[in-house]
């Protein structure tokens, strides 16, 4: 016979409203904002990585550096890079990264 788990009555304690950053909820702004930046290039590495069609091995060989990070960056392990770096391999995989600034 299968345990039942006791349900939470209250509900969860909070929710990230969408179209929102959960990065806001969890960081101070200035982190959540490097981590929203950085977020975006991963995301951009890996589209670019599936739509490539390489094998891990060509791809590292393409962004210059190894198949261990390239599976990094495929499972979106994002404590794995700085910014500085993903600028580096977006602009080495030809994304041609920009910064825009908004008041």
């Amino acid at each position: 016979m299968k345990k039942k788990s006791p349900r939470n009555e209250h509900g969860p304690r909070h929710v990230t409203p969408a179209g929102r950053s959960v990065f806001r909820d969890l960081f101070s702004a200035t982190e959540a904002e490097e981590l929203e930046i950085r977020s975006a290039l991963l995301i951009g590495l890996g589209r670019w990585l599936a739509n490539s069609r390489m094998t891990q091995v060509e791809a590292a060989k393409s962004l210059g550096i190894t198949q261990a990070r390239v599976s990094d960056l495929k499972r979106g392990k994002i404590n794995q890079f700085s910014m500085d770096l993903l600028v580096r391999l977006a602009s080495r995989a030809g994304l041609r990264p920009k910064l825009q600034l908004a008041a």
